[in-house]
């Protein structure tokens, strides 16, 4: 079981700082500040640190990114004084990870995600999206739009609406039965609004021993292969009532992960937030523009970080490690600097901070040296991707809670609670997300820090937000050149490499590449368009460079769906009937209406009416025969004549339906349903043929005893 540090672990700041001070040493020192530039020619990537007196020696270990084991720990030439390694041995395409350890006092981590011209991710899997039913209709369009753009960026939806009333196991059930749907396919988990809220444990990872029991631990839902009890703790001194934990109160035995967590998960839950005066629906819809916006550049944020530390070394513990250290890989040394973090980024001009971190002494509102959620109601806040730390508020199922409290401000779109333990986000220096940041922190000691694989760490933010925008095309347009079709589309106003051009069935996806290499230009000719709708998908690449390596990067995608071939439903004529014999007999004629139009759920029942029938003998006043509809054409017609019909043609190429007529009346009607989900440009044809005694018309033609129609060729379409 997790056991708690002592409660001198949250002292009042200006003594923290003092002990910090007293030490001599800094959190900054904890952190090997390593970034990386690449070659090609030959391939290799060069790592480099700054110059650090406290040093003796330094370690490099590698594994491939996205697995679980370090390779061998690897002695840096130069010892104390080294400050660069080389790895000549890393293939283009391919991600590494690396961990560089600098033995002295104090001792020092780095990490780095690195790759020369690393492939581009463009499928990321499915997406779980399980969202409070009780704001779903007030967000029925920005939910829309968001799945959108998880869509544009590789992502299949599976969404869900759920009470936030149900059980935590009822809403992981849904999880579940997802991905034994698709063994493999589902990598993440995104709770918008306030999903019911998993608790486990008994722990007080802040110190505070009056804050000890189950915390919210988000964790449970992306975890398939642990056993989760409710069974043996029993703890009921905790203040907050939400922190008490019997048995069988609904609550989780856990405090560290039973398993590894499987899945990315992530959560935009803006409940219980008063000091904003705004509802949860209106704060969510906040948050979702911004999301929307982030991802098309509609603000775009500089890549640097500001760092707010409270806390200092904090007798080896330096909790601002975790942001020295990303920082390094993620933004480069010389963008990360000390600062205030409101004043820093309360400004109403620049682009901001893509990071920011702060720590400090904490309540569940505040952290000291930092500031409160009230001072979140009025900051610009312009910065996208925060860390705060302090005592209480980490167990964030809370009024007014301070680390959920950034999403509800200015640009902020993720926040963590970071130093107990240190997080792991140097994969998002290579196109990650910082759902698969969490999903490491949540798994891997290597970055330590007390609380290493506890339930408590968790992410309030969408899980599959990255750090590099471009900004998408627009204007995607589908042009019919059947049997080809032309893509075109308006420029990114970024520079990039050019594009790359998807297909799918629906706009839900999934996607498939069409362009091989990235299109240099703003047009694209599929040369074997499908038959029927299509949505087409276009991304704007380039090689994105970062202190971390080279990767080719993708933009939000831009759509246009499409009927093809393209036109409005119609019935067309061709050919003609025989017999015309003046003065009294004209040709047999088929016409039909109204036009078929089919959509994915509802079709058109058409109406044949067929003129001048033939009496089926002389006086009777009987009229009778067959329309018949064919998916096969014979525009041209096949005479005849052989069956002793000379004039008379068949004008289509099958007989896949017959539709009897018969009355008394030489005008008559058949029917047929056209179904709903016919594939617009669908086509299919028409004839008619009436009967009659053979030899009865005048002048004794036609020995077999029918006449044939015109042909009538229908197009489907969805207008």
């Amino acid at each position: 079981m997790l056991e708690p540090r002592p409660h001198r672990a949250f002292l009042a700041a200006t003594t923290t700082l003092l002990c910090g001070l007293a030490s001599g040493q800094t959190a900054q020192q904890a952190a090997v500040l390593v970034t990386a530039q690449v070659s090609t020619s030959p391939p290799q990537i060069t790592f480099t640190w700054p110059s650090d007196p406290t040093a003796t020696g330094y370690t490099v270990s590698r594994r491939p990114a996205g697995t679980t084991t370090w390779g061998p720990a690897s002695g840096v030439p130069g010892g104390s004084t080294a400050t660069s390694w080389i790895d000549s041995v890393a293939v283009v395409g391919q991600r590494y990870e690396y961990l560089f350890v600098k033995a002295g006092n104090p001792q020092g981590k780095g990490f780095l995600t690195s790759g020369i011209d690393a492939d581009a991710i463009e499928q990321r899997g499915k997406l779980v999206l399980l969202v409070d039913a009780s704001v779903a209709g007030a967000l029925a369009t920005k939910l829309d739009r968001l799945t959108e753009d998880l869509v544009g960026d590789g992502w299949v939806v599976l969404r869900h609406d759920v009470q936030p009333t149900q059980s935590v196991p009822s809403v992981k059930a849904l999880i579940v039965a997802d991905v034994l749907a698709d063994p493999g396919a589902v990598k993440a988990v995104f709770l918008l609004g306030h999903v019911p809220v998993p608790y486990s444990g008994s722990i007080y990872p802040d110190g505070h021993p009056d804050h000890q029991g189950a915390w919210a631990a988000d964790v449970y839902y992306g975890d398939f292969n642990g056993t989760w009890t409710d069974s043996s703790v029993n703890i009921t001194t905790a203040t907050r009532p939400e922190n008490r934990n019997v048995p069988g109160d609904g609550k989780f035995d856990q405090s560290s992960l039973p398993s590894d967590v499987d899945l990315q998960v992530g959560r935009v839950d803006l409940a219980n937030m008063p000091s904003f005066g705004l509802a949860d629906d209106v704060l969510l819809a906040n948050y979702l523009d911004k999301d929307h916006d982030y991802r098309h550049k509609v603000f775009a944020v500089d890549q640097r970080g500001v760092i707010d530390d409270n806390f200092g070394y904090f007798t080896g513990e330096a909790f601002a490690a975790t942001a020295w250290r990303a920082f390094s890989a993620l933004l480069g040394p010389a963008n990360s600097t000390s600062g205030d973090y409101f004043t820093t980024l309360n400004t109403t001009s620049g682009n901001g901070y893509a990071w920011s971190y702060g720590c400090g002494g904490g309540t569940y509102t505040s952290a000291g040296g930092i500031g409160s959620t009230s001072d979140f109601t009025t900051s610009t806040n312009r910065n996208v991707f925060t860390m705060l730390f302090g005592s209480y508020f980490g167990d964030w199922d809370s009024t007014d809670n301070f680390l959920r409290a950034p999403l509800c401000s200015g640009w902020t779109l993720a926040d963590v609670w970071a130093g107990r333990p240190h997080w792991s986000f140097h994969p998002m220096g290579m196109g990650e997300t910082i759902g698969a940041c969490a999903r490491l922190s949540q798994n891997d000691t290597t970055a330590g820090g007390y609380g290493a694989r506890s339930v408590h760490i968790a992410l309030m933010g969408d899980p599959t937000l990255r750090q590099h925008v471009i900004a998408p095309p627009a204007s995607v347009a589908v042009v019919d050149a059947w049997p080809q079709a032309s893509v075109t589309w308006d420029p990114s106003s970024d520079p990039v490499a050019g594009y790359h051009v998807y297909r799918a069935a629906t706009p839900a996806g999934p996607f498939v590449r069409l362009s091989g290499a990235v299109v240099a230009g703003t047009a694209f000719t599929d040369p074997s368009p499908v038959l029927g709708y299509a949505t087409y998908m276009v991304r704007a690449v380039r090689l994105e460079t970062t202190p971390s390596g080279t990767y080719w990067n993708l933009s939000q995608g831009s759509f246009a769906t499409t009927c093809l071939p393209q036109g409005a439903a119609s019935h067309t004529s061709y050919g003609a009937g025989c017999y015309t014999i003046p003065p009294n007999i004209s040709a047999l004629q088929l016409g039909a209406s109204p036009a078929p139009v089919s959509t994915p759920t509802a079709g058109t029942l058409l109406t044949y009416t067929i003129d001048n029938i033939p009496e089926a003998a002389p006086g009777s006043g009987v009229y009778l025969g067959v329309t018949i509809v064919s998916w096969t054409p014979d525009l041209a017609g096949t005479s005849l004549a052989f069956l002793d019909m000379p004039g008379c043609s068949l004008y289509v190429g099958s007989l896949d339906l017959t539709l009897a007529f018969v009355g008394n009346s030489a005008s008559l009607t058949t029917q047929f349903q056209l179904p709903a989900g016919v594939a617009c440009g669908t086509q299919f044809y028409a004839t008619a043929a009436a009967l009659f005694v053979p030899n009865s018309l005048p002048n004794g033609a036609n020995g077999f005893g029918a006449v044939t129609s015109n042909g009538v060729a229908s197009f489907v379409a969805p207008y």
